[in-house]
Formats: structure tokens, C-alpha cells, sequence
């Protein structure tokens, strides 16, 4: 099998691709279309299964030293009325680990500093890879190309690799909602970790960070395309009268922060995660609503487990392979409960339907709810070493 190795994309699935590929003795390169990497988003919740990755990967560590346990709150609705609590000192007795809130932005330069410097190469935007040479991938990027022995496309959710090698696949769909979210400029007098508040078809959530600062996000059920004027004086209008800490934490915001996206997601399954040797990863393969925070920690199993695939297969078809069998029915199977979720949570807004919503949430003892958790965060990494 050779060893070198083109990823495509430098966010958080391409980067800890990069590392665990570097980890098992292959030469990487990463090509990420930006020009220029300005370490924008708001911030991250990680899982024990995405912390897990991280430990195998070795940069765990330097993670959680920046991040902060999430062990106090829960559900809320908009008058304050807890759902649920949430139990960090539980899920953390139960998988190791309260869940971590760290700031996307740091996320990305551990990951980048773990790497050697010379690895990642910025304003490449890939615009073809072929398989025309049997064992060889050739990669066309600008007026440059690469030949490598194996190519992972961490190319986002609009991925251009998974069009090419997907001609008939639908791609990603509007899942009916768009996010609004920001880091505070400051430090915010918070009585909790983490909260959700759901509305009549709206959410608004926030988790602490160590420094003080909050993430917070908006989730309204809005159709594709919708845009503000003034994001920040539209939230204050719609959660001006949600209970506090919802008013200080867009208080504490400079309209400029405020990100607004879609939220889209790949509703059609693909029938693989690997052609030849080129192999899907994060969200270029499976696409999800954030509704169970398991996005990031999804693309962080896979490149562990293609990592671990690719030491122990004798060839790059044949760990591709291995990849695909253990990567595709579990991100995929994530993905359809956190589509679930959002159903059941934010998008709900018949008034019935968000009461006995309510009603079956307060009634469900937080033992249940923690081993319902435990279904997607108890995931035991490969060996790397």
C-alpha cells in the first residue's frame, strides 16, 4: 500500500484526518479553499465519543484544558419552566466525561497544531480527482495537481468530490430551519452550564465556555434563504419576553458576531462512504441537523476509524472498505435520530403537540434520559498505535 495522501478540506473532519493518517505513517496534505484561515464560528459542543476520538488522535488533552464541563441545566420553556435536567456528574460517571463546550475557533487550532506546519496548503479549491490510473488518485486543483495513493474528501456538506462520484445522489436538503449564533464579547453571569429553551417553533440554547464568554445559538423554523437586516434587533424582538439569561446573552453580542446559516442535511442516504480509494468523511458523507450535537463528534470517529482501517487493511481498497462497513450504519443511524429530535423539539408548533411534548419530558426520569444519550456517546475508539 502507498503512503502519501491528499484531504480536502481543512475544518475539524479533514484536520483529524490529517492527524490520525499522519499518525499510522502516511504523508498528508490538506487543501482548503480558503485563502486565508480565519478562525470564525461560534462554539462546540463535544461528546464523550468525540473526546474519545480526540484521546486517539492525541490531542485530547490539550482539548479539554480549553474547554469547559457541561454539568448543570437542561430544558426550559420560554416562561423558564424546566422539561429536564440535565446531569453532567451522571453522564460523566456513566462514559468518563460530562459533555465539553470549547470554542470552534480553538477546536480548529489544536487540530492545525498538531499537524506539521508545511501540511496544510490554503487557497486550493479542488476541482476534479480521478481514478484514471489503476492505484493512483489524481487531483486537479487550479492550474497544480497532485497524484496521490488515497484522497479523503472532508469537503463539507456541498461537497464537490461526493457530486462527482455520486452524479445521481438528490444532495443536501433544507431541513426547514435556519441558526443564528454567536460568542458573547464578555463574560456572562450564568447560572448554568448549558440550557435549551424550546418554543413554538423556535429554540434558543446556549453553553458556557471556560473563559467566561457564552455560545449561544437561535434555531426558528423559517424557510431556505431567509435573511435579517439586523439579526441581532430581530432575535431581541422574538426572545425579548423568553426568560433570562436569553436578553443578557444578545445583550452581550456585537451584531457583527452573529453567524446565520441554513441548517441542511443529507435526508438520502448514500449507498457508500468509499469509491476506490477515495473516501467520504464528516459531512461530505452524513450531513445532520445539530439536534444532538453529534456532527463534529461523527466526522471525529470517522477519521479515527479510517485511521485504524488503514493500518490494519493491506491495501487502501480494502480499508476503504472496512471504513465504509463500520462508519456508514452508525452516522447514519445518528443522523435519522437527530433529525428525530428536531421534530420532536423545535419544530413542533401545534400548540397540543408541544403540551404532551412537554408533559412525556417532565415525566421522564433523568435516568432515562441519560441512557438514551448513552446510545451515541458510549463509542469505543480503535488503537492507532
Amino acid at each position: 500500500m502507498g503512503n502519501t495522501a491528499v484531504v480536502i478540506g481543512g475544518g475539524i473532519g479533514g484536520l483529524a484526518a490529517a492527524i490520525g493518517l499522519n499518525r499510522v505513517g502516511w504523508d498528508v496534505t490538506v487543501l482548503e479553499r480558503a485563502s486565508e484561515l480565519e478562525d470564525a464560528g461560534a462554539g462546540i459542543s463535544l461528546a464523550a465519543n468525540g473526546l474519545r476520538a480526540l484521546d486517539a488522535l492525541g490531542v485530547g488533552g490539550p482539548v479539554r484544558e480549553a474547554s469547559r464541563g457541561q454539568y448543570t441545566g437542561g430544558t426550559r420553556t420560554p416562561g423558564g419552566r424546566w422539561l429536564a435536567r440535565m446531569d453532567g456528574s451522571a453522564l460523566e460517571e456513566a462514559v468518563g466525561t460530562p459533555i465539553m463546550g470549547i470554542p470552534r475557533s480553538t477546536l480548529h487550532r489544536l487540530l492545525r497544531d498538531a499537524l506539521p506546519a508545511t501540511s496544510l496548503v490554503t487557497g486550493s479549491e479542488v476541482a476534479r480527482v480521478e481514478q484514471a490510473v489503476p492505484g493512483t488518485v489524481h487531483v486537479s486543483c487550479g492550474t497544480t495537481a497532485l497524484d496521490a495513493d488515497l484522497v479523503v474528501a472532508a469537503d463539507g456538506i456541498g461537497s464537490n468530490v461526493r457530486n462527482q462520484l455520486f452524479p445521481d445522489h438528490p444532495g443536501p436538503v433544507h431541513s426547514g430551519s435556519t441558526v443564528l449564533r454567536a460568542l458573547t464579547e464578555h463574560a456572562v453571569d450564568l447560572r448554568t452550564d448549558f440550557e435549551l429553551t424550546w418554543g413554538r417553533g423556535a429554540e434558543f440554547g446556549h453553553i458556557a465556555l471556560r473563559d467566561g464568554r457564552a455560545e449561544w445559538h437561535a434555531v426558528l423554523t423559517l424557510p431556505a434563504g431567509t435573511r435579517f437586516a439586523d439579526p441581532l434587533a430581530e432575535l431581541r424582538r422574538r426572545f425579548h419576553a423568553w426568560h433570562d439569561p436569553i436578553p443578557a446573552l444578545l445583550d452581550a453580542t456585537r451584531p457583527q458576531a452573529v453567524l446565520h446559516h441554513d441548517v441542511n442535511e443529507l435526508t438520502t442516504p448514500l449507498p457508500s462512504f468509499a469509491v476506490g480509494r477515495i473516501a467520504l468523511l464528516g459531512d461530505a458523507a452524513h450531513a445532520m441537523t445539530p439536534n444532538l450535537g453529534q456532527g463534529a463528534c461523527q466526522a471525529l470517529e470517522d477519521a479515527v476509524t479510517l485511521a485504524a482501517s488503514l493500518r490494519a487493511a493491506s491495501t487502501a481498497e480494502a480499508a476503504l472498505a472496512r471504513y465504509d462497513a463500520e462508519r456508514r450504519p452508525r452516522s447514519q443511524a445518528v443522523a435519522r435520530a437527530a433529525r428525530q429530535a428536531g421534530r420532536m423539539g423545535q419544530q413542533l408548533s401545534h400548540p397540543l403537540a408541544v403540551t404532551l411534548r412537554n408533559t412525556a419530558m417532565r415525566l421522564t426520569p433523568s435516568r432515562l434520559a441519560t441512557r438514551m444519550l448513552l446510545r451515541h456517546h458510549a463509542w469505543t475508539p480503535p488503537s492507532l498505535s
